[in-house]
């Protein structure tokens, strides 16, 4: 899907990236290439490189040879620029215990300019509505995963970079967050996920299959 006027223009490509950890190759030689609309899901068994290739391309870990482009230029010649369009959840929640679900929201998306009012909101369309400033170690696993998760509602970067997002969900969450890719494509955004949940009914997946080795 080409992006529409006025819309954020999504290029990442990774040209013959090799990467090994404790004297294993994890991957050699990979290509990819996202575009506005793409949902790539990168599958494979444990220890095959999934969440390291995730932190490369979300500019995190700079422990590779090969390239990686953002509009055809090396990613980190303009990383800040990067970093404020795309968006990265890791497999952790990644949340503060002794701070609440708005308290946590608000610092997890501080790098955007968003309005109390919509942080609010987003607490909401997750079913955390009565838990705003309940702090967060009072609240299950699946909830502090749901805060973690509300700013998909409220940053606005294009593109996002998600490792295990349905962990701990229940029936409910998991429906909502694949609500939330599929209007991300329709959109014009970008996703790239690593899961061991089924998406097929996502329109425009791709899959990408990283190696047998398990750790």
């Amino acid at each position: 899907m080409p992006a529409s006027s006025g819309q954020t223009t999504i290029d990442l490509e990774a040209r013959q990236l090799f990467c090994e950890r404790d004297d294993r190759v994890l991957f050699d030689h990979l290509d990819l290439r996202v575009r506005n609309g793409d949902l790539l899901q990168l599958a494979g068994p444990n220890g095959a490189g999934k969440t390291t290739l995730l932190r490369l391309l979300s500019g995190l870990n700079r422990d590779f040879d090969g390239e990686l482009l953002w509009h055809g230029e090396a990613l980190y010649d303009d990383y800040s620029g990067y970093a404020s369009l795309r968006l990265y959840q890791g497999h952790l929640a990644a949340v503060k215990k002794a701070l609440t679900p708005l308290e946590n929201l608000s610092w997890l998306v501080s790098q955007w300019s968003v309005a109390e009012d919509d942080l609010w909101q987003a607490l909401d369309a997750v079913e955390l509505g009565g838990y705003e400033e309940t702090p967060c170690q009072q609240l299950s696993a699946g909830q502090q995963r749901r805060v973690a998760l509300a700013r998909l509602c409220v940053a606005p970067a294009p593109l996002w970079i998600l490792d295990e997002p349905f962990t701990a969900l229940d029936k409910y969450g998991v429906t909502w967050l694949e609500q939330q890719l599929q209007k991300k494509v329709e959109s014009g955004g970008a996703v790239i996920i690593t899961s061991h949940h089924a998406l097929e009914n996502i329109a425009s997946l791709q899959q990408l299959e990283l190696g047998s080795v398990r750790a």
